[in-house]
């Protein structure tokens, strides 16, 4: 698995294959599969936990996607929304599908946070819609 994790890196870093993707992937393997290290180790009284015991607790807590969010939202572009303003009309579009399907699902009779879940994919948004509903309506 070592050397899948450099065949990642490699793609991610000289080949510039979807370094986003691949970069964070090769970097986890890489972790998860060096023996003896103690990385993987919970906190005790007397000493402090392996670095994956704490990047563990920002997946248990949910900090991780409100920051891929963030970072998401810090790479758009907005040079296309600039050049063509009429595109505006696009987002606008899914603001108001995610209000209209939340309406409806209240008139179907769904509580208000499961409705919430339902309303958030009209907003054809995946990755919001998996967050918002494993929150709202586990």
């Amino acid at each position: 698995m070592i050397l899948v994790a450099g065949v990642l890196l490699y793609f991610a870093i000289v080949k510039k294959y979807e370094p986003l993707l691949l970069l964070p992937i090769a970097f986890g393997v890489l972790l998860a599969n060096l023996p003896l290290t103690g990385l993987m180790d919970g906190a005790t009284d007397n000493a402090a936990g392996g670095l994956l015991y704490y990047l563990y607790q920002g997946v248990k807590l949910g900090i991780y996607p409100s920051l891929i969010f963030l970072g998401i939202g810090a790479m758009t572009d907005f040079g296309p929304l600039i050049a063509r303003p009429s595109s505006l009309f696009l987002g606008a579009a899914a603001q108001v599908g995610i209000a209209v399907a939340f309406v409806v699902a209240v008139a179907l009779g769904f509580a208000p946070n499961e409705a919430a879940s339902i309303g958030i994919i009209g907003g054809a948004d995946g990755p919001t819609a998996i967050f918002l509903t494993s929150k709202l309506a586990p």
